[in-house]
């Protein structure tokens, strides 16, 4: 199994429209502070899979020379987590997606010209997709009513995307993602910028979660401009960054 940061940037990415900030200019200058918009690539032996579909979907996966996806998950209905799903016209059609009813039920009415082929899923209840196993987990990203994070087991081998949530996860989906061998978590900002996300976590929210969970290993994502260029935040914060890997 391997695991793909596709993006790791928040709803505008880095560099943003118009700003002029370190981070923004590290950016523009090809450092890892260049940020495209949430997507992990899931692959096994037998096929891969896409957490969410960036709106810079087309761009992540050319860079990655990805030319076929058996599946996708979506996690939620925002905007920045599915709407590049539409750059599969004329690429491919009837793509099995996956999702909670209400999600797929917002975002297929987007999307029906490409015909997706649907499947509703569960908290809590496993599927087979690649020859990996998949269970969602709800988290809490209010206003979105329902929103999920995903499990992906191979073997002994277990990988936790925490998707866009806060730190008030139910019990239930804290006991499914205990002791991950990697956990992708959004920390949205550090936590020394005077300000708070409330649908989010910062950074001291994630790690802290992290270690309640006994996460192995720690890759931030979502984040904002409001780190310090790359290469000077990841000397503090197990940051992630576009196109970075994992394998099992």
């Amino acid at each position: 199994m391997k695991i793909i940061l596709l993006g790791t940037g928040d709803a505008p990415g880095t560099p943003i429209i118009g700003c002029d900030c370190r981070t923004c200019r590290d950016a523009r200058n090809g450092g890892k502070s260049n940020r495209t918009r949430f997507s992990v690539l899931v692959e096994s032996n037998e096929g891969k899979v896409l957490i969410d579909t960036s709106p810079d979907m087309r761009q992540q996966m050319l860079r990655k020379g990805v030319r076929h996806i058996d599946a996708v998950i979506w996690t939620h209905g925002h905007y920045d987590h599915y709407t590049g799903f539409g750059e599969f016209h004329r690429v491919q059609s009837h793509v099995d997606v996956y999702g909670i009813t209400e999600t797929l039920d917002y975002i297929l009415d987007y999307v029906s010209f490409l015909k997706p082929r649907r499947h509703d899923v569960q908290p809590g209840e496993p599927f087979e997709i690649i020859g990996l196993e998949f269970t969602v987990f709800e988290v809490n990203h209010p206003p979105v009513e329902k929103a999920i994070g995903v499990i992906i087991r191979d073997g002994d081998k277990k990988v936790v995307i925490s998707g866009d949530t806060d730190n008030n996860l139910p019990e239930e989906s804290l006991e499914l993602i205990m002791e991950p061998d990697l956990f992708i978590v959004d920390a949205i900002i550090p936590d020394d910028v005077g300000f708070h996300v409330k649908k989010h976590m910062d950074a001291k929210e994630a790690m802290e979660l992290a270690e309640n969970i006994k996460a192995k290993k720690v890759a931030m994502t979502h984040l904002s401009h409001y780190y310090k260029p790359h290469d000077e935040a990841s000397a503090t914060y197990p940051l992630g960054y576009d196109g970075m890997e994992f394998t099992f």
